[in-house]
């Protein structure tokens, strides 16, 4: 459930809640496990061995908390970005910043390579938005393609697959077919993702295990360069319309509290933010402090 939580805003990832809670290899691994060649053993070991060798209690509920989340808590992510979105970017940037310690402290060795990985990571993170394609949730086909980029965002820590949506002009209408349950949209979004996920997580598996420092630690550079995009007080420089016609940022400048106040004229909240970001911190450390018990 906290998955789908993170899912649902831009600037969050669901793989770095999963990476944090411990989960995130086996995750993969159950991912990869996926391929027609278990047809065969469900042919000739029955039903049950087919099921423990993809871990299918594992990915049924884990698949359940996200998408009970993503259809609770919709309204209420939507509620609190139009109308309190400076604590709740102050919340999860305190998130993504305890995410920044716990993931590096997964490298094991340093080295020059390992440095290079943190600023590939970074400058990966400032370009993504100018890098990922202008689609149309009308087209089915586009749908499709959205669905398979962004689930490739959301199982990696750091990378958010709602905030590419975003990007690619797709956030409000997934959102509103969630909320109206338009199962046409979401069966061609789940198609994408599904094909996107079962590609995708074979290349993050071979990263992991042929160079897990390095990519841990270009993770982690996503992760610092992911911080300056969810950071609270910014001014809006370019947007797109979305369905509705409302503005949706894309482009931000961030701002320090006292400049937010003095350009857009509305209150920083400069207590009630920092007062969020300490517990969004302290709550990823509790979880890793769980994890290591």
């Amino acid at each position: 459930m906290a998955m789908g939580a993170a899912d649902a805003v831009p600037g969050v990832s669901g793989g770095t809640v999963a990476f944090i809670t411990g989960i995130y290899e086996r995750l993969l691994t159950a991912i990869r496990s996926i391929h027609p060649g278990k047809i065969n053993v469900w042919r000739q070991q029955g039903f049950q061995a087919f099921w423990n060798s993809i871990d299918g209690y594992f990915l049924l509920s884990l698949l359940g908390g996200i998408l009970s989340s993503l259809l609770l808590l919709a309204h209420l992510i939507g509620y609190l970005l139009s109308y309190h979105p400076l604590l709740l970017s102050g919340f999860f940037f305190g998130l993504i910043a305890a995410s920044v310690v716990v993931i590096y402290r997964q490298i094991s060795r340093h080295s020059v390579s390992v440095t290079l990985g943190l600023l590939a990571g970074m400058i990966m993170m400032t370009l993504v938005s100018q890098l990922v394609p202008d689609l149309s949730i009308t087209d089915p086909f586009q749908v499709f393609i959205a669905g398979s980029i962004a689930i490739c965002a959301m199982i990696l820590p750091g990378i958010s697959g709602s905030f590419l949506l975003l990007v690619m002009g797709m956030y409000s209408g997934i959102i509103e077919a969630v909320r109206t349950l338009d199962f046409v949209t979401l069966v061609w979004f789940a198609s994408g993702c599904v094909v996107g996920l079962l590609s995708f997580s074979h290349f993050l598996g071979w990263l992991f295990r042929r160079f897990r420092n390095m990519t841990l630690a270009v993770l982690t550079g996503v992760l610092i360069g992911s911080l300056q995009q969810i950071w609270p007080w910014k001014q809006m420089i370019s947007y797109k319309l979305n369905a509705h016609g409302e503005a949706v940022p894309i482009v931000q400048e961030n701002l320090l509290p006292e400049g937010f106040e003095l350009i857009t004229g509305a209150d920083a909240q400069l207590v009630p933010v920092i007062i969020l970001m300490i517990a969004g911190f302290m709550l990823v450390m509790a979880f890793e402090l769980k994890y290591k018990k």
